[in-house]
């Protein structure tokens, strides 16, 4: 990237004597050096989303870009360039660092804090300008970019990464990838912060099946409906279909969940394939409370009984918008 920028300013500058001078890049709306153009783009401050990069210069390669938010806050985070026509600007990503550990240190989706009754929105997350970690950490721990709030987008975009890898083998070592193209988010307010405004992930606050937020069908870059459904554990797979994305549900002891990745659920048992929460979730013989719930119900890992896969366990949900 640095031998990139060297070459950008070389490119843009022309020496007369003791004069500089800049040398036009852009001729007619079009770009003389496309290759110039490309890291012109990356390396532009003035766009709110990817989307807006993509439109507006033509970017075409996935990496790290700066966005600003609409008060002029600098930051950077990934943008997808390529799936679906690209535009897809990273804004968070769910990662389970302790499935052992029931809503303590490091649950910033759910509440790091324990379960508690008199917390039932644990710590906020889904619905408050909270940010933290960083774009090309998000599959080693939580990431909330000031783009969760800041952009209008119309979808979303999921990505099931294993933890630990890193950013340039997101795409490839991906072991689930799908879209939205409902444009579900425009009538939430155009992302998922308004949305959950919208939709709490409170606890007490709804039933199960009666008070479940959006749910839109997803098109699938990698997996189907199939391998979604393999991925959560064998009991519990007549109470979903797969196929979807759905926002705020309740399990039957009205514990809230955030999201439902690449699923539709059809029961009450949302704990075991559902992720993030409010503050509470009743019942001590098995504590759900997490970012990651119940997914280790019957042991970590097994893909047997109501636990998902060690696979699904073990890799971070990458959200995207555009």
């Amino acid at each position: 990237m640095l031998l990139c920028f060297i070459l950008l300013i070389v490119e843009l500058l022309h020496v007369t004597g003791n004069v500089v001078t800049v040398k036009p890049i852009v001729v007619n709306g079009t770009y003389i050096n496309s290759e110039l153009g490309k890291y012109h783009a990356r390396l532009r401050v003035l766009s709110r989303s990817c989307h807006d990069i993509k439109e507006r210069y033509g970017a075409t390669t996935d990496g790290i870009y700066y966005l600003t938010t609409a008060n002029g806050v600098m930051y950077q985070t990934f943008c997808d360039m390529t799936t679906a026509g690209g535009g897809w600007t990273l804004v968070a990503s769910v990662h389970e660092n302790n499935i052992h550990g029931k809503c303590t240190l490091g649950d910033r989706w759910s509440s790091q804090q324990g379960s508690d009754p008199k917390r039932p929105d644990g710590e906020g997350t889904w619905a408050n300008m909270d940010t933290f970690g960083t774009a090309e950490g998000a599959t080693s721990d939580d990431y909330k970019s000031p783009g969760y709030y800041d952009i209008s987008a119309e979808d979303v975009s999921v990505w099931h990464v294993p933890n630990g890898v890193q950013l340039q083998n997101w795409t490839n070592d991906s072991i689930l990838r799908y879209h939205t193209d409902s444009k579900f988010l425009s009538s939430s307010g155009g992302s998922l912060y308004h949305l959950f405004k919208k939709y709490p992930v409170r606890f007490g606050i709804g039933e199960c099946n009666k008070d479940v937020g959006p749910t839109s069908p997803v098109v699938y870059d990698t997996g189907d409906k199939h391998s979604t459904e393999t991925l959560y554990g064998p009991s519990v797979r007549d109470q979903f279909e797969s196929g979807f994305i759905t926002f705020r549900v309740f399990n039957e002891k009205k514990a809230a969940m955030a999201i439902c990745s690449g699923i539709k659920p059809i029961g009450c048992h949302t704990e075991h394939y559902c992720i993030g929460g409010g503050g509470h979730f009743p019942g001590k013989a098995t504590p759900h409370c997490g970012d990651f719930t119940g997914f280790d119900s019957d042991s970590y890992g097994p893909d047997t009984g109501k636990s998902a896969s060690k696979e699904m366990t073990e890799a971070a949900v990458l959200i995207f918008y555009r």
